[in-house]
């Protein structure tokens, strides 16, 4: 039976489609068959991310509106077996989203894939509401800032209050914590919360601490989900998310900074 993710957050840049191409491409690689869904009608990224901007032709509000069949709009992932996408519309708002429609897409998905990946724009706005609502689990995607963090706490609440199964009274949506954007060497002069912090504040289990890393940047400029490369540590990270999602027991990296030694102490650097 497919389980539907969602990756959200209170707070816009705090990566939810670079965690949405890198997770989706990771469950692919591990064999399973997945689709990712950009929820951000109106202001689509993730068909950027992935490198296949040129081959929209169909997009989600286009299935929704019965103007094009669901296989026509998703695009295969060319960078990994397994893998579609199915991208958000830049012409319509979005109130194009119809409860309806999403989850007729989301039921006809079901019949095919293994996972359901969406990707949600920020805040609760409707486009975000529409995301969460069906969501099986999610992953509160924050950086480690106050603000960031207390608006993923209200998005906490919300999936708790307003998702199907909190509607239905059935079992709570699963809930995974990742932390973005993070430098050990800031939390240590003050500068941002420490994993510690996040933790005791959304009190939800850590899947993973995603390093402050360029190689995210410079892959989402060439259309290449970070988890594609081996030796960025955002990547491994990444991957260690996947691992850690598909019941994977690895210790967590990349919440220290590295000890100096002895000339980069006498000289700096």
């Amino acid at each position: 039976m497919a389980k539907t993710i969602v990756i959200t957050s209170g707070k816009g840049g705090v990566g939810k489609t670079t965690t949405s191409a890198a997770l989706a491409s990771g469950l692919a690689r591990q064999g399973h068959r997945t689709v990712v869904i950009d929820f951000d009608i109106g202001l689509r990224n993730l068909d950027l991310v992935m490198g296949c901007e040129r081959r929209v032709v169909y997009d989600f509000i286009n299935v929704i509106n019965g103007e094009a069949a669901l296989h026509q709009a998703l695009i295969k992932d060319k960078h990994t077996d397994n893998l579609y996408v199915l991208p958000a519309s830049q012409t319509r708002d979005k109130d194009a989203l119809t409860a309806e429609g999403v989850e007729k897409v989301l039921e006809e998905l079901a019949e095919d894939f293994d996972y359901i990946i969406c990707d949600s724009p920020a805040g609760i706005e409707r486009g975000a509401l529409m995301a969460l609502y069906h969501a099986d689990e999610a992953i509160i995607t924050t950086n480690p800032e106050v603000s960031s963090v207390r608006d993923s706490d209200r998005i906490l609440g919300i999936l708790q209050s307003k998702s199907r199964r909190a509607e239905l009274n059935m079992e709570p949506v699963k809930e995974h914590l990742l932390l973005t954007r993070y430098d050990p060497g800031r939390v240590e002069k003050g500068e941002m919360l420490s994993v510690e912090d996040v933790k005791d504040i959304l009190a939800i289990p850590l899947l993973s601490v995603i390093p402050e890393d360029r190689d995210v940047l410079n892959a989402s400029n060439k259309g290449l989900p970070v988890i594609h490369l081996p030796e960025s540590r955002a990547g491994m990270a990444y991957e260690d998310a996947v691992q850690r999602f598909l019941g994977e027991e690895i210790p967590m990296r990349f919440t220290s900074a590295p000890r100096k030694g002895i000339l980069q102490k006498l000289f700096g650097g």
